[in-house]
């Protein structure tokens, strides 16, 4: 039994209403939701929330409902509690899982096919945790980074941390990020988050690439249209998905 659970709440902050906001023809939500009930592998699919116009949403389109207590809905409530809730959850009602799908209801850079790569690779891999989707951000290298300390913008970290220093962005070679479109991890990493590491407890220590590009969750308004172009470049259109049956 493998089970997938997509986390969102009411109260988001950085743009509200972000999760039922549409995006080519959808709500943003339904993305993680098309993606996990379209996987060849995926039995159970369920949301956790607290909002009530997310649970109709979800419940149309096939999810089960696990109500997200108000406690983990807050804007200091962290993803990983709200998605270790949800797994005892549904651990208690099935028994038990195979593998654990957990993903964000703003993710929207997800289809079954990457869902089914990570299944088969952690089958096919047995000493891994987890496999996440990761997208290359060479812009965004830890070289680049910077911090403003009393007035002055200076180095987020020494800059002879790196090798290789000059102006070119891919001079560390490629820098990717976890860009919380996708991840398959064995329940292991759910029954105890200090084997993991911050700030993706949940996902272990050995963990597998699920390489794209363009990947992310969106948190702010003007991410929106890297996120519509993602879809439409992987055949999304206002009437169909790239994949059969939705």
């Amino acid at each position: 039994m493998i089970a997938a659970l997509i986390i969102g709440r009411a109260g988001s902050t950085g743009y509200k209403g972000k999760n039922l906001k549409p995006i080519v023809g959808r709500p943003l939500m339904a993305y993680p939701i098309l993606a996990a009930k379209g996987s060849k592998y995926i039995d159970k699919v369920y949301m956790s929330t607290d909002s009530e116009e997310m649970k109709e949403i979800a419940r149309s389109l096939g999810v089960e409902i696990i109500n997200r207590p108000e406690s983990l809905a807050t804007k200091e409530a962290l993803s990983e509690d709200a998605f270790l809730h949800g797994y005892r959850q549904i651990k208690e009602m099935l028994g038990g899982v195979e593998f654990f799908v957990p993903m964000f209801a703003n993710g929207a850079t997800i289809t079954p096919g990457i869902l089914d790569e990570g299944i088969t690779l952690l089958r096919n891999n047995p000493d891994a945790d987890s496999a996440v989707t990761v997208s290359i951000y060479n812009m965004w290298s830890p070289l680049r980074a910077r911090k403003v300390e009393s007035g002055l913008v200076k180095p987020y970290l020494p800059v002879d941390f790196f090798d290789n220093v000059n102006c070119d962005r891919d001079s560390q070679g490629d820098v990717y990020f976890v860009d919380c479109s996708g991840f398959v991890v064995r329940p292991k990493c759910m029954e105890d988050y200090s084997y993991g590491e911050p700030p993706f407890r949940w996902i272990g220590q050995n963990v597998l690439p699920l390489k794209q590009w363009g990947g992310l969750d969106i948190d702010y308004e003007w991410q929106v249209g890297q996120v519509e172009f993602w879809l439409r470049q992987h055949g999304f259109t206002e009437e169909k998905t790239p994949y059969d049956g939705m």
